[in-house]
């Protein structure tokens, strides 16, 4: 199948579309494999860390649009929270056909003058452009629980920037490995009337299935997981391993995480669809 574009999937799906993290080729594998399970489109997201973790952009980017391409579902790929500009660009080099540029570490004016210039090169490229309203600083920024974005402000700030998507801040935050985080619904419905981008909810592993429901019944359309996925595989080959202390082939114990993510996706595409 041909890969899919991010703004396709974003706009024809009636329900959240499924952003997930790829960390290594087996997460890819995985994802698909549960998107495939409900015949869903779904988004394979490639990180600034995970590029610094493969040492490169181009080994793992590559390997994801090959997936993407030999999918049954729609597949899109995706660079996700890119604070380099060159990184963006070689991505876009590659293939990819959507980004998230992160500029939240200059002060406001540099950010919506760099986020602008992104996105209108990224534009003249066909490419899909998502950034971030405000401070995001890896795990404690603009999505610690108590951020709030202000409608506003982020009316505002697509205004000035043209991204085609905003990443807002209704109370979650990145890395949780529980499921206690408490949503602003509200906020949520509010942002939706005003913003005339889609709206991306970063840190959703440590959302609940039924708020997670609901947020996207209230208005968020992109929802990013990847530390639930990392959860579920850890757990999966940890088992594995105590369950066979003599087991030196790694397919045996990876498959086993590949598996467990893949049931995981199947799960959530349908928490967001449902």
């Amino acid at each position: 199948m041909p890969l899919a574009s991010i703004g396709d999937i974003v706009s024809q799906s009636p329900g959240g579309v499924g952003a997930f993290n790829v960390i290594q080729l087996e997460h890819a594998t995985a994802i698909v494999t549960g998107a495939e399970a409900l015949a869903l489109p779904v988004v394979l997201q490639i990180s600034e860390n995970c590029v610094r973790y493969h040492g490169a952009l181009e080994p793992i980017a590559l390997a994801c649009l090959a997936v993407a391409r030999r999918a049954d579902v729609p597949v899109a790929v995706h660079l996700d929270h890119a604070t380099d500009r060159a990184l963006v660009e070689e991505a876009v080099g590659l293939g990819l056909g959507s980004v998230m540029y992160d500029a939240s570490a200059l002060p406001d004016e540099a950010n919506v003058a760099a986020t602008a210039e992104v996105a209108a090169w990224c534009h003249e490229r066909g490419v899909w452009v998502e950034a971030e309203l405000g401070e995001v600083g890896g795990k404690d920024g603009v999505h610690a629980p108590g951020a709030r974005t202000k409608p506003h402000e982020a009316v505002d700030y697509v205004a000035r920037t043209g991204v085609d998507a905003l990443a807002v801040a209704v109370g979650t935050s990145h890395a949780m490995t529980t499921k206690d985080a408490v949503l602003d619904l509200e906020l949520i419905a509010e942002l939706r009337k005003t913003v005339p981008v889609p709206l991306v909810l970063h840190g959703s592993s440590g959302v609940p299935d039924d708020v997670l429901r609901e947020a996207v019944r209230q208005g968020m359309k992109k929802i990013n997981i990847a530390t639930h996925l990392n959860k579920a595989f850890t757990g999966a080959v940890r088992d594995y391993l105590a369950h066979d202390e003599r087991v030196v082939d790694s397919r045996k114990y990876l498959k086993a995480g590949r598996d467990a993510v893949a049931r995981e996706v199947t799960h959530l595409l349908g928490v967001l669809t449902g």
